[in-house]
């Protein structure tokens, strides 16, 4: 007979304490211990499931790939990100906010792996067949090699992917899932571990691929312990602000892939859309000659893409001004802010300062900071940066200007779309520069808004 015993777990990071505690002295986050029942004695799925063909070790010039190459997306952008196509026997874990785009994304996939003339089965454990019908039919999807199985059984679920052995199998959501092999409820520690580890023997035996849903906490984290991306081949967030309609998709772990790439879509009536250029579309509702507003040149791992940085400085009607970043890290718009003050004698200590990212993008890469100090100065003047001018360069404590990384693929960027001039820290490298751009070099914050700002 299998042993009960009751214990309390984090959710987070799935450390075990003896009695229940609002604060995981692990990790640090609150409200995340929980009750859980764990079963000891009994013998579990996963050890049934081997990883391969053989247990044997095998000398690795005798092992075969053949016929294990990547399946091909008809998607460009999430075939960016998942590196090539998506690898045969493969865990890819979805994670987002509720209502950004995950299911709607994984059905569109579906349904074109299905077109490619193999079966895809897709599991919902939130979701009759009838309400993924409605949702298909939205989104003009209409496939007989796409199959839909509204189960939260791990034993059903597996047995279906054995006897139809489809070319892509999706699970919606993990925390729906449970399996018979433990007594907690589904969505606990134990059940999200213990599925997502079943599922992932099941993938590697069978080469079948496998995406899961999970979900994500009140903080951005996905919900359950972190050992399931530890678990998982890919990680795959989706992000964006849902009053905007663009989405990004980023990996943020890929054993198969860079971790550096990202998808851009628009979410609309029919779905998730690719977005071709995503510069283009975000500089299309820019109003030129707005003070203000400077053009960043930012990397999303091999992509650069130009964003339209807003800044607002307005006198203050209190004692302490305020700070507001809305795309950008708060501490690095502070530390902006000081430079400024100190070094160009900009001054901002009544001011308040809100800084925006237009579409709903968030960009962490230093390499925005002088498009930010020059937005800010832009409107503390009142003076429109010039229309003709994109901006790159990280600023230093002194004010100083810091080359940046890849700067031949910036001004190509740049140059396409009709941009005549750019403003870089003046020890970049100039090699490979478009001809028909005019690179102007700097060495300060100072002299980076003397070029900057139009005289009047």
């Amino acid at each position: 007979m299998a042993r009960v015993r009751t214990a309390f777990v984090c959710e987070q990071c799935g450390h075990i304490f003896p009695k229940w505690s609002g604060r995981c002295s692990e990790c640090g986050t609150w409200n995340s211990v929980v009750e859980t029942k764990l079963e000891e004695g009994r013998e579990k799925r996963t050890a049934r499931l081997p990883l391969g063909p053989t247990g044997e070790p095998q000398p690795l010039p005798t092992i075969s790939a053949d016929g294990f190459q990547r399946i091909p997306v008809p998607m460009e952008e999430l075939n960016r990100v998942l590196g090539g196509g998506i690898v045969p026997g493969s865990v890819v874990l979805v994670g987002g906010d509720p209502g950004i785009g995950k299911s709607t994304l994984l059905l569109q996939l579906s349904s074109l792996l299905a077109k490619q003339g193999g079966p895809v089965l897709y599991v919902s454990g939130e979701e009759s067949a009838q309400q993924i019908k409605m949702r298909a039919d939205r989104l003009g999807i209409s496939d007989d090699q796409l199959y839909v199985l509204s189960e939260i059984n791990l034993e059903q679920i597996i047995s279906h992917i054995e006897r139809l052995n489809p070319h892509l199998a999706v699970v919606d959501s993990i925390q729906s899932v449970y399996t018979e092999a433990l007594t907690s409820a589904a969505g606990g520690v134990s059940q999200v571990k213990e599925c997502a580890a079943t599922l992932l023997r099941l993938a590697k035996a069978s080469g079948v691929p496998i995406f899961i849903v999970g979900h994500v906490t009140k903080a951005g984290a996905i919900a359950g312990p972190r050992v399931l991306e530890h678990i998982v081949d890919t990680v795959l967030y989706m992000e964006g602000d849902r009053f905007h309609a663009y989405r990004l998709l980023r990996s943020v772990k890929n054993r198969f892939g860079s971790t550096n790439e990202v998808g851009v879509f628009e979410m609309a009536s029919q779905g998730l859309m690719e977005v071709a250029n995503p510069s283009e579309a975000f500089l299309a509702e820019r109003l030129p000659m707005a003070a203000g507003s400077a053009i960043a040149v930012t990397m999303e791992g091999t992509r650069p893409l130009l964003v339209e940085i807003q800044a607002l400085a307005s006198t203050t009607s209190f004692g302490l001004p305020r700070r507001t970043a809305n795309g950008v890290d708060f501490n690095r718009l502070l530390l902006l802010v000081a430079v400024l003050s100190k070094r160009v004698g900009l001054r901002l200590s009544d001011q308040d300062v809100f800084v925006n990212v237009v579409g709903g993008l968030r960009v962490n890469e230093p390499a925005v900071d002088l498009a930010v100090a020059v937005a800010i100065a832009s409107s503390f003047r009142n003076v429109p940066v010039a229309t003709d001018l994109a901006v790159v360069g990280e600023i230093g404590l002194s004010g100083e200007l810091r080359t940046v990384s890849q700067l031949p693929r910036r001004l190509s960027e740049v140059a396409k779309l009709g941009f005549k001039r750019c403003l870089l820290p003046k020890g970049a490298r100039k090699k490979d520069i478009p001809p028909e751009i005019e690179v102007i070099g700097v060495r300060s914050v100072a002299e980076a808004l003397e070029v900057a700002l139009v005289k009047c």
